[in-house]
This record gives structure tokens, sequence and C-alpha cells, in this order.
């Protein structure tokens, strides 16, 4: 987060999506797990080692972020959620840096 602060131009913004478990309240994580199968089940991804929470808005803020948690999948067209791959009630971080 803070590489991506660094290199984001003072008014530049991002969505910086990543696999979330808006059910958890924080952030899951396990380097322990090296089995690549396991963690597909654990993570969703055999290369990934954490689901986060929704502590993760709150991450995102402490590296200085500007964020808006935003459902956009009840705000636009059925379309544009396929069209975009959204998950239905996904909350997407808008971060700017200001």
């Amino acid at each position: 987060m803070n590489e991506l602060y660094r290199v984001m131009k003072t008014g530049g913004w991002g969505i910086f999506q990543i696999p979330q478990d808006i059910h958890r309240a924080v952030t899951f994580e396990d380097n322990s797990i090296t089995d690549p199968k396991e963690r597909a089940k654990i993570f969703g991804q055999y290369d990934h080692v954490r689901v986060y929470g929704m502590d993760y808005f709150d991450k995102l803020r402490a590296h200085k972020f500007l964020v808006e948690a935003i459902k956009y999948t009840e705000t636009i067209p059925k379309e544009l959620v396929t069209k975009y791959a959204l998950m239905q009630g996904e909350i997407l971080p808008v971060c700017r840096k200001v």
C-alpha cells in the first residue's frame, strides 16, 4: 500500500480490488499455508496469502489514501456488472491521493 501511494500522482485515483469477504470484519492472513491447493481452497487462488475483511478500507486510509467504499453493482445496469466482471454486492475501494 505504501508503494501504491508513493507511485500515484497527486490528484490521481485508483480502484484497488482485492479478494475480500465483506462478512469478515478483520483480514485473515496466514503465510504458513504454502501448499498451492490449500491456498486456493482458503484464499481463492494458489498465489494469495490473505482474504481482506471490511478493515481493508481503513488499512488504505492509514496509508494516507482518501477512500470511498462504493457498491457499484447497486448503481449500474446489470449489463455493466457482467461486462466488468463485478461480483454482486462487491464494495469497490475508490482511492485518491490528495
